[in-house]
This record gives C-alpha cells, structure tokens and sequence, in this order.
C-alpha cells in the first residue's frame, strides 16, 4: 500500500473511473495524495504490477460486511445423539424415540447408536436388530441417511429429518 510498493512502474487503475496505463511509481502516488485516497497494489506479478486507487477503508468495511452477511446465512445442523443397549426394554426404546421424534420435528439430526459391552460384541448383529426396531417408529417424520453401521464398538444409524 502506498509508499510500501518498491517498483520503477506501475499500470494504474481508478476505482470506478478509468484507466492510467502505465505510469511512474512517483506518478501513480501524486495522484493518489490529489485524489485523497490509497494506492494499493492488486497484482504484484504481473508485468508490470497492476495498483489500484481507492479507498482503502472503505474496501476493507466492505469485505468485512460481506463475510459477516456470509456468516449469518449459513446454517448450522445440529446432531442429537440417543444411546441405546442391546437389552434395552421395549418401554425405554419408546421412551428414547420420544426424544428423537421432538428433535427430528425441531429440525435436527439425529444419531442412534448402540454400544456394545463385552460378550455383545460376539453377537454384533443384536446392536443392528435395536435400530431395526427403531426404525419403523420414526420413518414416517425421518429419512434414514446412513443405513445401520458398525464402527468400532458401536451400531450407528443417522436420520434426518424429512423436507
């Protein structure tokens, strides 16, 4: 910016006017000081390197604008987790898909998994057949994104809410 650019010529611009062409360092910064604004470097590898009048607090504002409406657009999901068992009651699991069904028509994700302890990892199927019967209870407001997996030591499955 202004009297940081350490190069013989530049090409010139105007912010919203015209063009200078090729001019003098010395040449672009006279102008720059009549105009009252900053002088900016654009492209430094360009032959010769591109600067830019304007103003340079402004511009900044502007940007800084700009990602802060950027900011406020984005949407942020949230994931709920429910945690079941392999010997979980028929009660609880209705008790727990309450939950997830509240959620779910709040707009959130939500994430079922089955932690298997111990002598259930010998029968890792049983973590798959509680989310099985999970399941019916919230496909009617939900749309199942990840089909059951097994990861690690737990059964996970992933639901959405439907649009």
């Amino acid at each position: 910016m202004n009297d940081d650019i350490r190069v013989p010529e530049v090409r010139c611009n105007i912010d919203g006017a015209e063009s200078l062409g090729v001019v003098s360092i010395d040449e672009a910064r006279e102008k720059a000081n009549e105009m009252g604004l900053d002088l900016v470097l654009i492209a430094p590898d360009a032959k010769p390197p591109v600067v830019k009048i304007m103003d340079y607090g402004k511009f900044k504002y502007q940007e800084e604008k700009k990602q802060k409406e950027q900011r406020k657009n984005q949407v942020k999901i949230d994931v709920k987790e429910i945690k079941l068992s392999v010997k979980i009651a028929d009660n609880d699991i209705k008790y727990k898909v309450k939950h997830a069904r509240e959620f779910l028509e709040q707009g959130k994700h939500v994430k079922f998994r089955v932690f298997l302890r111990g002598r259930e990892m010998a029968n890792p199927q049983a973590g798959k057949e509680v989310l099985l019967r999970v399941w019916p209870m919230v496909e009617d407001i939900g749309v199942m994104e990840k089909e059951p997996k097994f990861e690690g030591r737990y059964y996970n499955m992933y639901v959405v809410p439907q649009k």
